[in-house]
């Protein structure tokens, strides 16, 4: 075998040792993104590359109902699900001026791009953002 070839194999085993975190190869979790969102792209590659299985919800063409949104924060601040990044976020303060719970889902609901994303669900765990502790958590 020509040591070129033996490297690759080697890239390869690496690769698929447990080390790396493939340990997760196999595990399915949902992935609730916007494809045109460089943080999704990120997120999505980092865990395509550890062999998580993702099952891809586009937020702009299957947007989350305000009861889902309900669901989905349970009993968490409802804050840490609005993207401080958004336009509208900025423009109403939020930061200074936070959203009642109810008025953040609906203001979600109808803009989607209100919403922290990536959200990850697996296992009845949320990991918002591409959170690389979350991630390996799940």
């Amino acid at each position: 075998m020509s040591p070129s070839k033996t490297k690759v194999k080697s890239r390869k085993q690496a690769k698929a040792s447990p080390a790396t975190g493939a340990k997760k190869a196999g595990k399915t979790v949902q992935f609730l993104h916007k494809p045109n969102c460089s943080t999704c792209r990120n997120a999505r590659k980092y865990m395509e590359d550890r062999g998580i299985h993702l099952d891809f919800r586009d937020l702009d063409k299957h947007r989350l109902s305000a009861a889902e949104l309900e669901k989905l924060i349970g009993d968490r601040d409802h804050t840490e699900f609005l993207n401080t990044r958004n336009e509208l976020y900025r423009r109403k303060k939020m930061k200074e001026n936070p959203p009642s719970r109810a008025e953040a889902i609906r203001m979600m609901a109808a803009e989607p791009n209100l919403i922290r994303r990536p959200v990850i669900l697996a296992g009845g765990r949320v990991v918002l953002w591409f959170d690389k502790q979350g991630i390996a958590r799940i």
